[in-house]
């Protein structure tokens, strides 16, 4: 984080800038987001196989467009902007304050990069559980078919969720989500951290350049999303549970009971290959919303810092 100001950060700073790069972050990024759930939900093989919808991400693109236009790419976008900006904002802010909080303990500070890996994973369960019905909310938008859909918006879906099912349905996949997002947001700080001090080392800068950040926010987005990949995929999933009709015309449903039966029918079903289906536009994502997520973060920071060391020498 740029240093050079000398203006004390404020600790609202962070809401607001997680706020900030969350939106810009998913905006940019959305459409590799619907290509990789259209992965995720197909029980085919991502391969040129005959009873295949999608075969390749070039093929997923294009039959997209074709079949639902170029607004389908962004299908499931305002639910997913919610869950970017209120998921960024819990993240960052309690980021802040766990580091905040370690910074008490000296002994911590022989253990650098483990503390970030502690303070991210509990940033990710806070941002997690505060963003979580936005998430089941844009899955189930993005997964409908636009032949069949089943849901008119946001305010019908939260309407058909109170009249015909349950609020419980908001959370389904919490439990493979948090163990998901304990690892992968604590890989993700530790990785973006350690990736910024050695640029730092071998460029001789003091303060992260946007250049910095993009390079170790790609490599870290896309280290800590493939190492904990399976359990993405059993969260959407879980997510599309009671969801049939609106997967006319998208294949064979996938049915299962919790977590454990998921992964283990998708592995007796689909194989080892299965638990890792829509890897590459998941790394793709993953790669591109990280290093954003982290340049947006750390530049809307040190605007802040700006204006406010502006109008303090006014």
């Amino acid at each position: 984080m740029n240093t050079a100001l000398k203006v004390d950060e404020h600790n609202s700073d962070h809401i607001i800038a997680g706020a900030i790069s969350g939106f810009v972050t998913r905006f940019t990024c959305q459409p590799l987001d619907v290509i990789k759930i259209r992965f995720q939900l197909q029980i085919e093989p991502i391969t040129n196989h005959h009873c295949s919808k999608y075969r390749s991400v070039t093929q997923a693109f294009f039959l997209i467009l074709k079949e639902e236009g170029i607004f389908a790419l962004w299908k499931g976008h305002v639910p997913a902007q919610m869950l970017s900006i209120v998921y960024g904002m819990g993240q960052f802010y309690s980021y802040h304050m766990f580091i905040k909080a370690f910074d008490n303990f000296l002994l911590l500070n022989e253990w650098k990069y483990s503390t970030k890996f502690i303070a991210g994973s509990g940033a990710g369960i806070v941002a997690t559980i505060v963003s979580f019905p936005f998430d089941t909310m844009r899955t189930r938008l993005v997964a409908q078919s636009s032949n069949y859909q089943v849901y008119k918006g946001i305010f019908h879906f939260c309407s058909s969720i109170l009249r015909h099912e349950s609020p419980k349905i908001l959370f389904n996949g919490l439990l493979p989500t948090l163990l998901q997002i304990i690892p992968h947001s604590g890989f993700q700080f530790a990785f973006y951290g350690l990736f910024n001090d050695i640029y730092k080392r071998y460029c001789n800068e003091t303060d992260t350049s946007i250049t910095n950040s993009m390079v170790s926010g790609s490599a870290a987005g896309l280290l800590a999303k493939t190492i904990v990949y399976p359990f993405d995929l059993s969260r959407k999933r879980l997510q599309i549970q009671g969801f049939e009709n609106g997967r006319k015309g998208f294949g064979a449903f996938f049915h299962c009971t919790g977590f454990v039966d998921c992964l283990k029918t998708t592995f007796k079903r689909e194989g080892g290959k299965g638990l890792f289906k829509g890897l590459i536009p998941s790394q793709l994502k993953a790669a591109a919303t990280t290093a954003l997520h982290f340049t947006v973060y750390e530049q809307s920071l040190v605007l802040m810092k700006t204006i406010r060391l502006h109008i303090s020498e006014k």
